[in-house]
């Protein structure tokens, strides 16, 4: 396990392109969040998506779920912002310092995606891009982050001024890739938990359900895509059974493509995953296509 943890190290890198941190000058604790923006072309015309990679909350896998997406979007006509989010960490994976310190937890990873939703449509204009066709694509832990993005956008956890204008935090459409989606019972994926909700909330009941997204599904929440695996050994494939059927009851608009093989982790590549499961990208623009973006 710890030889399969040392290789990620790598891939946490910051991409070398004109990144940014969204809190320069705000949140002390989050200058180490990054946004790095991939502007295609025709860019007033293209969705615009801003990317969450997964690792369970606890790191991110930059590269394969990230650069590499950006890249792929780009080629289709898609304008994306590669979002690094605050995680727990390699030291609060392999120690229990969140017993007794409070290190990155919830809710500092949905205040950084809420955080570059606003900056983009606060600052579209210059960025050239259109402020009513910005969404979230997330993978695994960065799908929950992607759905929670949709859930609870009622709620500003920047608690940040508004700028010269007021922004929603509702995303247009939201893409989560073999995601994580409940907190709570026998599907619940553990290591995304203790990541997001530390040491303490995870023992929490009432923690573990306030971040379970299929709970917690809005009556506005935007059109949804999503994909997984029956054969994923990562996050259960009742995660998004429990999705789909959210949203189901409550009459959202949304696309649930389920795949017999393609496992966990396989992004945009042409390698990993299966033959079947490597279709999802090409559904995802048209599933675009189709809602209007």
């Amino acid at each position: 396990m710890l030889g399969k943890l040392l290789l990620l190290i790598p891939l946490i890198i910051i991409p070398a392109r004109n990144s940014f941190t969204p809190w320069a000058g705000q949140d002390r604790r989050a200058q180490d969040v990054i946004l790095t923006p991939y502007i295609t072309d025709d860019s007033r015309n293209a969705p615009t998506v801003i990317i969450c990679p997964g690792g369970s909350y606890c790191w991110l896998d930059v590269k394969g779920e990230g650069i590499e997406v950006a890249e792929w979007l780009n080629e289709q006509g898609v304008s994306a912002f590669l979002l690094q989010y605050r995680t727990a960490g390699f030291g609060a994976y392999f120690t229990r310092y969140r017993y007794v310190a409070r290190g990155n937890r919830h809710p500092d990873m949905i205040c950084d995606v809420q955080r570059a939703i606003r900056y983009v449509r606060e600052n579209a204009d210059s960025l050239d891009i259109d402020p009513d066709k910005v969404g979230v694509l997330g993978f695994s832990a960065g799908g929950h982050l992607a759905l929670c993005s949709a859930c609870f956008s009622e709620t500003d956890y920047t608690d940040l001024p508004q700028g010269l204008a007021t922004v929603s935090l509702r995303p247009a459409f939201v893409g989560a890739i073999y995601p994580v989606v409940t907190m709570s019972g026998e599907y619940a994926h553990k290591r995304s938990r203790r990541g997001l909700l530390g040491e303490w909330g995870k023992r929490n009941k009432a923690m573990r359900d306030s971040m379970s997204v299929e709970k917690h599904i809005p009556s506005d929440c935007p059109p949804v895509f999503f994909v997984n695996c029956k054969d994923d050994p990562v996050v259960d494939w009742h995660n998004s059974v429990l999705l789909d059927e959210a949203l189901t009851e409550a009459g959202i608009e949304h696309t649930y493509i389920q795949y017999e093989t393609g496992r966990h982790g396989f992004g945009v590549s042409e390698v990993y995953g299966t033959r079947e499961s490597r279709q999802w990208k090409y559904r995802f623009i048209e599933w675009l296509d189709q809602i209007g973006f």
